[in-house]
């Protein structure tokens, strides 16, 4: 038969025939026409080499009346997480306080070994191999890393532990449903027509002038965003200062967010928990910031519980990657010209995961070298927990006197 024979005979099939069939047709052709014949079915049929062995292998298998091999598009087992709804979520919980690297990186690695995971998955009543975790993982961007020497500084010997415990105090609030929140100071920004970092869609050729030089316009000066991110609910609060990173700016920003946003969020909420850096205005060391959350635990009722994550692991607290990345990234290439535009692009950040931002700019003047008496400071209701009491304390509303 000749080649074109073939072909037209092929062509009339081909819309009638299934993998398994077409497989075997190719295989049986090629065996038919002898030396020679994978490399002229391929030509012609336009299947691949490998698709015409497997199907001469069939055949030779008496394989072409396995009615198994035949299976709808989309057939088969389902993977075990489409099954297993709550699997991935269980996984992410047991690797969370463990987890290494840049928090802001898609790819993200575990100290856990897959067959520990695999165990404690098992005891949470799922059934599931370390082969399987190790897949799940691949899904949801983690990898296997080896050791590499990093300039981090001293590391601290309670730091793991101390991860640990701000986790688990956060899992014991969020079930009781109160507030726990992660608070920080972003880096201070000129306002003024300077070159940002990063690039924006403009017409070619047409780039945003800015100024050469990045010298401080004295009538626009800095700004500080402090901001307050809400872990459970995914909610920003951005309290644009215009004065200096204080103490009392931190508590300042913490007391508009309860009001503004955290009250009506939570209107049963008889505690709050800060997770905060070690320094900075919000620093374990600083007496002001003591003293201020004093004032704010006085004024709401609430208790005032505070975690330390621990010196040289900023990095690692929620708002950096939860908040800050996203608010770097929607103002990129955008020159801070004013208080308004800052505050706005805030705002305006926003994520596919359902992030929600508000923003407010605070003008009051939050003078530097305030002292805080032996009195003031004997005067706070402090409680330290027995795990790192400087690290982790409690600070209760004053008792009333009169």
């Amino acid at each position: 038969m000749e080649d074109e024979s073939l072909k037209r005979i092929y062509q009339k099939l081909n819309p009638h025939l299934n993998e398994l069939q077409r497989r075997l047709f190719g295989g049986a052709v090629a065996e038919e026409l002898g030396y020679g014949g994978i490399s002229t079915v391929s030509t012609l049929f336009e299947l691949n080499r490998n698709t015409i062995t497997a199907g001469i292998v069939d055949l030779k298998k008496q394989e072409a009346t396995d009615s198994k091999r035949i299976r709808k598009e989309g057939g088969g087992r389902k993977k075990i997480s489409e099954k297993d709804k709550t699997l991935k979520t269980d996984l992410e919980s047991l690797i969370e306080p463990y987890t290494r690297g840049d928090p802001e990186s898609p790819l993200r690695w575990s100290c856990k070994s897959t067959r520990k995971l695999a165990e404690e998955l098992n005891e949470k009543q799922h059934k599931v191999s370390h082969v399987t975790v190790a897949e799940l993982l691949d899904e949801m961007g983690y990898s296997l890393q080896a050791n590499k020497k990093t300039v981090e500084g001293q590391v601290h010997p309670d730091r793991n532990a101390q991860f640990e415990y701000i986790n688990k105090k956060t899992e014991e609030f969020q079930k009781n449903i109160q507030p726990v929140i992660s608070v920080d100071a972003k880096k201070k920004e000129l306002v003024g027509n300077f070159k940002n970092g990063g690039k924006e869609y403009r017409p070619k050729g047409d780039p945003e002038m800015v100024k050469d030089h990045d010298f401080l316009i004295p009538e626009l000066g800095k700004v500080t965003p402090f901001g307050v991110y809400d872990i459970a609910k995914n909610v920003g609060w951005v309290n644009v200062g215009i004065d200096n990173d204080t103490s009392a700016f931190a508590v300042q920003s913490i007391r508009q967010w309860w009001y503004s946003m955290g009250k009506e969020l939570y209107p049963s909420a008889q505690s709050l928990l800060i997770t905060a850096d070690s320094g900075g205005s919000n620093g374990y060391r600083r007496k002001l910031w003591k003293t201020e959350l004093q004032k704010f635990s006085d004024e709401t009722g609430m208790i005032i519980f505070v975690c330390h994550f621990p010196p040289g692991t900023s990095k690692w607290n929620k708002i950096e990657h939860r908040l800050f990345s996203f608010i770097s990234q929607n103002w990129r290439g955008k020159p801070l010209i004013s208080h308004e535009i800052i505050v706005n692009l805030i705002a305006g950040t926003t994520t596919t995961k359902g992030l929600f931002v508000k923003c407010e700019l605070d003008a009051r003047s939050y003078p530097k070298g305030i002292e805080v008496t032996k009195e003031q400071l004997s005067s706070i209701n402090l409680s330290m927990d027995d795990f790192h009491g400087d690290w982790n304390y409690s600070i209760h509303p004053t008792i009333n006197k009169s």
